[in-house]
């Protein structure tokens, strides 16, 4: 990898349009660096930035995507309330030295006529989020091969708060052979455990109080198991405690941590315990590894 200049100590270059995106990357290539991209969707936490961080260890030039994309809304999801700080958002990748911001219209990530769509299988059909978010897998799987076509970096990063996501995009890129390495990077935690989420600013003062619950339950789960306690009598009372600390649960499950198939016995491979649950209005995932 060639020395790369001295990352600018100003904001970073906000891109909106794919022909000035196509000449800055080719100005990147020309001086031979090597280009990291971290998709989000904005409203950029720290959890974001350490991907901007691990990213910057492992290339010399960053581009972040800032794109809520509407494809992995279900109508009745948060499309429209979904948090935008944009201008927050480029203060703090400017103090990081981001290199590139790629903002993005719906109109030019899906152009008038616009009628392909990738429908994911193997890990995004696992029975974990799909069963609950039946569209979100087809939705993500489109609009990360754009950006991944688009910005032609040769790493992306995911962090592995979304760990089905994380998995879905590693097999799009080995299936679709995109030459983009998909790397994933820990959970970033606030000091009481609770994985930082966009999402989290709408936990009311009471919700957010009783949100720890959720990894504190998890790694009560992961020590049992790790102990050699039944995985299934585990998970009934890591559900039940789950909901008797007020959250409306969708899953607790233990998976195979490179497949994702169901895992009855530590034997059979790494395990990852993955949970997705309501406090309020508010859908809160997180995982761990046993």
């Amino acid at each position: 990898m060639a020395k790369a200049p001295t990352r600018s100590k100003r904001h970073p270059r906000v891109i909106r349009a794919l022909p000035a995106l196509k000449r800055a990357i080719a100005d990147f290539r020309a001086r031979r660096c090597k280009i990291a991209l971290v998709p989000t969707m904005g409203a950029l936490h720290a959890g974001h930035l350490a991907l901007v961080l691990a990213a910057q260890r492992r290339a010399d030039r960053v581009i972040v995507s800032i794109f809520v994309n509407p494809t992995q809304f279900a109508p009745h999801e948060d499309l429209k309330t979904y948090p935008q700080t944009f201008a927050a958002d480029i203060a703090a990748l400017a103090a990081l030295k981001a290199d590139l911001v790629w903002a993005p219209s719906v109109a030019t990530m899906y152009p008038a006529g616009f009628a392909t769509r990738i429908v994911p299988e193997g890990p995004a059909t696992a029975g974990l989020e799909d069963a609950f978010r039946p569209h979100f897998f087809a939705g993500v799987a489109t609009v990360v091969a754009k950006l991944l076509i688009q910005c032609e970096p040769d790493i992306a990063m995911f962090g592995e708060k979304d760990f089905q996501q994380l998995k879905v995009v590693i097999q799009l890129a080995r299936d679709l052979d995109l030459k983009t390495r998909i790397v994933g990077a820990p959970i970033v935690r606030e000091a009481d455990g609770l994985a930082l989420s966009s999402r989290n600013r709408y936990l009311s003062p009471a919700e957010r109080a009783k949100a720890p619950a959720l990894h504190r339950v998890l790694g009560e789960c992961a020590a049992a198991i790790a102990a050699g306690k039944p995985i299934a009598a585990v998970l009934d009372q890591g559900r039940k405690a789950i909901t008797g600390a007020g959250f409306a649960l969708d899953y607790l499950e233990a998976r195979h941590a490179g497949t994702l198939a169901p895992i009855a016995s530590p034997k059979a491979g790494p395990i990852r315990l993955l949970v997705a649950a309501r406090l309020g209005t508010t859908r809160l995932i997180d995982n761990v590894a046993v």
